[in-house]
């Protein structure tokens, strides 16, 4: 399917068979439901699945599919609706056994009401819609002049793209680390744990890198948190690939559950480099009723260090988006894995995310996959619209990230150390 955006992109040559759903603006074609429905019945299609955006994760679009007599590789409609609303999602965790971070689980509307229950948590809060997911609409506060802010953009970022405008607070941890899980439920009723990703490398609370197994993660901590994963997916009848997320607090050690996305991740394929499965596989297997996910289940081990870095159009310094021609396009060859959706000549639309490709390398070490990264990374020729390769590259030679001693503020960090030194040479 296609908008008049993606008239001549990848996706579109690549396909047997493209349908049209309408103009550029994502609400009049890939967010439209109906349209959708009408595309997957013209073409003759038997299944619809959404990939992981848009229509993804939600509950009344997964309903409709079925209710058209079509089979939706996902999760059941009720395990999208219980995880789809954050605040029921904690309500739900919590009353599991799963920690939850401090805050307001109660969504809230009104910005005074926010402020008092503000005063109750304390400052730094993260601000955050109660619908949607992928870090968008977050803020950071450390102040009431912050918090408003803060606020009016979860609001306005939450109402445009979710249809609600309903806000979380959490106690915003300082030292951490972002941690999600794995899992596949299987239509006997198994939870299977296919291991963690860390993705702590985030601008905009966004992901941008991301690896596993997690180099920071205790081991009895990893154990804990694969329990609490599997009790959150059990808890609501899970099948299909989904992952939670965990925050982990690298001073107590502690973690909380952040969120579940009942869909298939954008990194899943460091997950699959480091399992030898192919999750989109097991989707559609488990979707068409199968009881085996194309691999042993009992045979499922881990293996070697994987990483996946985000190549996209986008400034490196102020991560603004910058679209326009692609002039040269050449991918890195030899022992690398790109998932692209661009080619030399296409050309990177504002109306939509400006992922371009995935860079993903595999190792028998971690320092094995930093030296493929490495090279993978600097044989990418990308020309054309501003692009962050610059940002990945020298993020491969920061001491933090070679080492594994990260958290979610690395590239604050990093973005500050460069400045402490351009101001130290000018005064010098």
């Amino acid at each position: 399917m296609y908008s008049d955006a993606d008239v001549d992109a990848m996706h579109v040559r690549e396909a047997d068979t493209a349908v049209r759903l309408g103009p550029a603006p994502a609400q009049s074609s890939y967010l439209d439901a109906d349209r959708v429905l009408v595309a997957a019945h013209d073409s003759g299609s038997d299944a619809i699945h959404p990939g992981y955006g848009f229509l993804s994760e939600s509950s009344s679009f997964a309903q409709a599919v079925v209710d058209a007599g079509l089979g939706w590789i996902g999760p059941p409609q009720d395990a999208i609706a219980a995880m789809g609303d954050k605040s029921e999602a904690k309500s739900t965790v919590s009353a599991a056994g799963v920690p939850i971070a401090p805050g307001v689980t109660l969504p809230l509307v009104d910005v005074m009401d926010a402020l008092r229950y503000t005063a109750q948590v304390g400052y730094p809060i993260m601000v955050k819609p109660s619908g949607g997911g992928g870090g968008i609409g977050m803020g950071i506060a450390t102040d009431d002049a912050e918090f408003e802010a803060a606020w009016t953009t979860a609001v306005n970022r939450s109402r445009s793209l979710f249809g609600e405008s309903s806000i979380l607070l959490e106690r915003f941890t300082e030292r951490a680390r972002h941690i999600e899980v794995q899992v596949l439920g299987l239509n006997d009723g198994r939870i299977l744990v296919l291991g963690e990703r860390d993705c702590s490398v985030q601008r905009r609370h966004q992901k941008l890198v991301e690896e596993s197994p997690s180099p920071g993660l205790p081991t009895n901590v990893r154990a804990e948190m694969f329990a609490a994963a599997a009790t959150v997916a059990d808890n609501i009848d899970y099948r299909g690939a989904g992952t939670v997320e965990f925050l982990l607090d690298r001073v107590s050690g502690e973690f909380f559950f952040l969120e579940m996305n009942t869909r298939l991740q954008v990194e899943h394929p460091v997950t699959e480099l480091v399992f030898g499965v192919d999750l989109v596989e097991a989707q559609i297997r488990i979707a068409a009723g199968e009881d085996s996910p194309g691999f042993e289940p009992d045979a499922l081990a881990s293996n070697g260090h994987a990483f996946e870095f985000r190549v996209y159009a986008e400034d490196p310094d102020t991560y603004r988006p910058g679209p326009g021609l692609i002039s040269e396009w050449i991918e890195p060859e030899g022992d690398v894995r790109v998932d692209s959706g661009y080619a030399k000549g296409d050309v990177v639309s504002h109306f939509y995310d400006p992922l371009l490709a995935k860079v993903c390398v595999w190792g028998s070490t971690r320092e094995e996959a930093l030296d493929k990264a490495e090279l993978a990374l600097s044989s990418f020729v990308l020309d054309g619209p501003k692009q962050n390769l610059p940002l990945l590259r020298e993020l491969l030679h920061s001491r933090a990230f070679r080492t594994g001693d990260y958290g979610t503020t690395l590239l604050s960090e990093l973005k500050d150390e460069k400045s402490s030194s351009l101001s130290k040479g000018m005064s010098s």
